[in-house]
Formats: C-alpha cells, structure tokens, sequence
C-alpha cells in the first residue's frame, strides 16, 4: 500500500504541476505539450483506481486524437498572442478570487475527514483475478442503458452531418474550390495567346 500511495503522490505532483504550466506557459505549443502531460498522469491515477477502460480512452481519444490534433493546428497557425494578454491584468483580481475559493475547497475535502460521512461507506473489496470493468461497463451500456445509448448515438450522427451540412453551404463572396473542374482543367482554358504587332521604341 505505501508503495501505491506514492506513485499515485507522484502522479499526481506531476499532474498538478502540468496542469498550472498549461496556463502560466507564453507559448501555446509547450501549453498543449503540457496538457498532453497532464493527461497521462491522469490516466496513471485511473489505472491505479483500477479504471482501465477510462485511462486508455483518455490516452486513445484525448491524448492520441483530440491532443495531437489541436498541437499541429497551433504549430501551422500564426496566432497573434498579444490580443490574449491585453486583459491580464484587469482580470487577474477575479482569477485569484476563483483560485482562492478553489483552494479552500480542495482544503476542506483534505482536511475535512470526519464531515463528510465517508467513514459510514466501508472500503470497496478488491477485484478478483479475472474482472473486467470493461466488460462489466459494456453490459451495463448494451442491457440497462441501451436507449440512452443510442439516443447518444443518433444525436452525436446529427451532429456531424449538421457539420458537414454547414461546411458545405454556398455564401455569397467565399470561394469554393471544386476538385472535379480543375482535374479537367486544358490549358486552352487557362492560357490564350494574344498576337500583337511589334512596336518600335520612341526616338527610333
């Protein structure tokens, strides 16, 4: 147990300390590097909570898709960072207000052993051998949970569709490329010759 307790210390020392560097970082590619940092020791704490479904989808999709995805979006673009910092300090009063609250709430869940009626639930057992939340999270969604499921699932498909529906829509003074017409492109269309009579230099 001493042995667990300290790597779920260090998982989480090195969470917290992602996490603060996601926002105090000038550079928005060390901010998203950090991030990505901050979800790995997330998933480290879930696994030893014996949560390994929640830890590999926090690797697969936030860490492998959504993550890796929003990095190369911000290393391509050019974002102009001063807008962003222009009200720093006009906010910064508000923020440390929010921070302060926060604090102390976490302080009183740490300290506050004894008044939140923890103590009257017992420890959960631990898993057998063969035990698979996996398993056990997929029944429960396919058998209790099956409408809700599916209704999720159809909501989410109109979602994308409604997307790409947007995407596609023509607006007056945007142009559109279209990949068909410029496969077909001849050089007929795109280059005419003009024949001009020669002309002679002034004074010549």
């Amino acid at each position: 147990m001493i042995v667990m307790e300290l790597i779920f210390y260090a998982f989480s020392l090195v969470l917290i300390f992602a996490a603060v560097a996601v926002i105090t970082v000038r550079n928005p590619v060390y901010a998203v590097l950090f991030l990505v940092l901050a979800f790995f020791n997330a998933a480290g704490i879930w696994m030893l909570l014996e949560a390994e479904f929640l830890a590999i989808i926090l690797i697969v999709v936030y860490v492998g898709a959504v993550m890796v995805l929003f990095l190369f979006v911000v290393m391509m673009l050019d974002i102009n960072l001063v807008p962003f910092k222009e009200g720093f300090i006009r906010y910064l009063p508000v923020a440390a207000l929010v921070a302060l609250v926060m604090a102390i709430e976490m302080l009183m869940v740490l300290w506050g052993k004894g008044r939140f009626g923890a103590e009257m639930f017992p420890a959960p057992m631990p898993n057998p051998a063969g035990y698979s939340n996996t398993r056990e999270l997929g029944e429960l969604l396919y058998t209790n949970y099956l409408l809700p499921f599916e209704v999720a699932g159809v909501v989410l498909l109109v979602a994308i569709i409604s997307a790409v529906a947007l995407t596609l829509r023509t607006r007056p003074g945007i142009r559109k490329q279209n990949p068909s017409e410029q496969v077909r492109q001849r050089r007929e269309d795109s280059v005419r010759l003009v024949k001009m009579k020669p002309e002679k230099p002034k004074g010549a």
